[in-house]
């Protein structure tokens, strides 16, 4: 293909030139668009129903540690300035630790007896 002359072309020759290139690259990013989706549906078809998140994330859980001035953590992220402070002092992560309600901890073990364990 030849390659135009863009400095001895009219504006009205190079606007012509760009609608031009605009309409090619519209049906070819139309066409790549309707190629790609063709494929993302065959792929549907093998997902497991899942999509997006995860289960747990999002999901507010309560505090596991709890600070002098009346600070939480859950103890999950980053772990927190008051915490990390203490810590250097010293101090061990389990005088900050918060008892569970016995309740709690009877609904953590029915949980995991109904587990099934798969075989190596």
């Amino acid at each position: 293909m030849k390659r135009p002359n863009l400095r001895a072309m009219t504006v009205d020759d190079l606007i012509a030139l760009r609608a031009n290139i605009e309409r090619t690259l519209s049906t070819k990013v139309a066409a790549e668009r309707e190629a790609l989706r063709s494929k993302l549906a065959k792929l549907e078809g093998f997902s497991d129903g899942r999509r997006g998140r995860g289960a747990r994330r999002g999901v507010k859980v309560p505090p596991k540690y709890r600070g002098p001035g009346g600070e939480t953590w859950a103890g999950r992220g980053a772990r927190p300035r008051w915490l990390t402070a203490l810590l250097k002092q010293g101090r061990k992560i389990e005088e900050f630790a918060i008892a569970k309600p016995a309740s709690a901890r009877k609904a953590v073990r029915r949980r995991r007896k109904g587990r099934v364990r798969r075989k190596k």
